[in-house]
């Protein structure tokens, strides 16, 4: 049964309900106090009043003007130093962090683990391990939603972007797409599974058997004729890959770039983008030919090659 939606199952929901309970308090002091002086004037000067009206030195009103902007302005500073540094904790995944690939399309969530597991519209994690989560469009603007991590992120046709996390509690909670898609946005719903290490790795094992994403992505650059060309002994002049991913590239434009996943994609279906250093633009692009499923699996293996070793 998929807990109540204001269930907090991580550390950093409860940190982001605290800030949020801070400001709304706060807000209701100014609106208390706003309002209060509102009713208390209109009463004491209201019209035909007998109220002494004095006038306020103009020295006095100035002086008044500026300590009321100077709080205000330190008090924004703080809340702004709160927020962001909340956030910045939360931007870069720790390195073991497990990597699970979401593909978005009208009207489902299509969901990929490291060693081949396929979900749709259900996100099994384990507690106690960050969890990142490498998402793009197949289509529009989605935005993956998980309201008891308290975390949402668009997700975009064309690009990767990214949310990370680590459940503290086990449960079962609501997965939602927070932008509208289309008709059927409404039902591009699912669930968040979260799970002690231990019913994980049960879960996993009881899984169909399936190759995982980088000997998928193997195969599949095999049967593109890219290691005829990016192989270490190949006699065309292409970049070696082992190593590449999550190094700096520098480009024959004198730029330099991560080796991301997103610089992945781009060398598939825009290879004239960046080029790299000392190679010429003989890449084709295989825009139309591989499917976004397609594009995961051949990532996960350019991944799997920075393990082997960069070879200089």
């Amino acid at each position: 049964m998929i807990d109540e939606f204001a269930a907090k199952a991580s550390e950093y929901a409860g940190s982001w309900d605290r800030f949020f309970f801070a400001l709304v308090a706060v807000s209701a002091v100014v609106v208390a106090a706003v309002f209060v002086v509102i009713v208390g004037f209109s009463i004491r000067y209201r019209k035909g009043s007998d109220a002494y009206r004095p006038t306020l030195p103009k020295s006095l009103g100035f002086e008044i003007e500026i300590g009321w902007t100077a709080a205000t302005a330190f008090a924004f500073l703080f809340i702004f130093w709160w927020a962001a540094s909340m956030q910045l904790r939360e931007i870069i995944p720790p390195r073991d962090a497990l990597q699970i690939h979401v593909l978005a399309k009208q009207w489902m969530w299509k969901l990929q683990h490291s060693n081949g597991v396929r979900e749709i519209n259900e996100l099994h994690a384990p507690t106690g391990h960050p969890v990142q989560l490498i998402m793009t469009s197949d289509d529009v603007i989605h935005s993956m939603f998980l309201p008891s991590l308290r975390l949402k992120q668009d997700v975009l046709p064309g690009r990767y972007t990214y949310i990370w996390f680590t459940a503290d509690k086990p449960g079962v909670y609501h997965l939602m797409c927070a932008e509208f898609c289309g008709t059927q946005h409404s039902r591009m719903t699912g669930r968040l599974i979260l799970m002690t290490p231990e019913d994980y790795s049960r879960w996993l094992a009881a899984q169909p058997e399936a190759d995982n994403l980088a000997k998928r992505g193997e195969a599949l650059f095999r049967s593109l004729g890219c290691s005829g060309c990016h192989a270490p002994n190949s006699a065309v002049h292409a970049p070696d890959l082992h190593g590449v991913y999550g190094h700096p590239v520098h480009l024959s434009d004198g730029r330099v770039v991560n080796a991301d996943e997103a610089y992945i994609r781009d060398s598939i279906l825009l290879p004239d983008k960046d080029v790299v250093a000392g190679y010429q633009p003989i890449m084709p692009s295989f825009r139309g030919t591989v499917s976004e499923d397609q594009i995961i699996e051949l990532i996960a293996y350019v991944r799997s090659l920075a393990w082997e070793g960069r070879q200089e």
